[in-house]
């Protein structure tokens, strides 16, 4: 029986298993969510069951970087208070370390945890219960290039390569790789302060263009102009979006004289050749996490009440 990804999802917020596990429950019992559930208590691997339930939003961005590679990783948990522990900092390096190494969610997540015969989840969930909090890992992304060099930012780091906001950017060039990647540096500290919706033009979003487009026209044509004009108003105002939101168009951060595209080419100097920004990767803390909000008096008045 073919298992979705969804029922794999759905089984994991249930019991705060790991993924793999819960593939593996999932295949046993042929997608029954009941009976995937008792398989994994059997085994003892939904011991953490009541922590699960908690959303962790809290946590750790974590970098780690090679040669002409660096890869970035998100691991949450429930309180700041936890993420500035030794042993949750130890496994958030470790994690970013096996990031080097394979790159996207799920391989990270089925790869064992340096030192240890267990898997990145595993080690995770066994942490749950030492470590008192839920946690999980929630994602991981690698850049790499043939030429050039591979850049690292944290904001507000608490540890080397760990803190609320992680950066990578790619720079493609057979100049100097060590001019290249500060230079990379620079462009992933701007990232970090700006965050940019894509890196070209090209590569935003068509429908979230037309959406402002239509916003544009309708400003426009409240000035009563003709259409004809209100045209030419809306190619101006979408020039514009488009220096706001995407990289290579926006004023650099260190030189707000010039753009990013022109910084780059300021910096081939140094660099000695041609050089390209090919991709970047920003991750921020509980991006798109949906926070549990607390009634405390709800609370206390319920408690009252029992």
């Amino acid at each position: 029986m073919s298992i979705s990804a969804a029922q794999v999802k759905e089984l994991r917020d249930l019991t705060g298993a790991g993924m793999m596990d819960c593939k593996a429950a999932l295949n046993e019992t042929n997608g029954n969510m009941e009976e995937a559930v008792d398989w994994l208590r059997k085994k003892g691997i939904s011991k953490a069951d009541k922590k699960a339930g908690r959303t962790a939003a809290e946590g750790l961005i974590g970098v780690d970087a090679g040669v002409r590679e660096a890869a970035v990783v998100e691991v949450n948990s429930e309180t700041d208070f936890v993420a500035r522990n030794a042993a949750f900092q130890e496994i958030v390096a470790n994690v970013a370390k096996v990031a080097l190494a394979y790159g996207a969610t799920e391989a990270v997540a089925a790869a064992k945890y340096p030192g240890s015969d267990k898997s990145v989840t595993d080690t995770i969930k066994d942490a749950v219960g030492t470590i008192g909090e839920n946690m999980g890992f929630r994602r991981s992304a690698k850049l790499t290039v043939p030429h050039g060099a591979v850049a690292t930012y944290v904001h507000n780091a608490v540890a080397d390569g760990l803190g609320k906001l992680g950066v990578l950017v790619a720079i493609e060039t057979t100049g100097n790789e060590h001019a290249a990647n500060a230079f990379a540096r620079q462009v992933a500290m701007h990232v970090a302060a700006t965050n940019p919706m894509a890196l070209t033009a090209e590569q935003i979003d068509p429908a979230a263009v037309e959406r402002e487009k239509a916003i544009f026209s309708d400003q426009a044509r409240q000035s009563g102009k003709p259409e004809a004009i209100i045209e030419k108003m809306v190619e101006g105002r979408l020039r514009k979006f488009y220096e706001e939101v995407v990289l290579l168009k926006q004023a650099f951060v260190l030189n707000p004289d010039i753009t990013v595209e022109k910084a780059l080419k300021d910096a081939e100097k140094e660099i000695g050749a041609p050089a390209k920004i090919t991709a970047y990767l920003r991750f921020a803390l509980g991006e798109g996490i949906e926070k549990e909000t607390t009634d405390f008096a709800a609370e206390v008045a319920a408690a009252v009440k029992k």
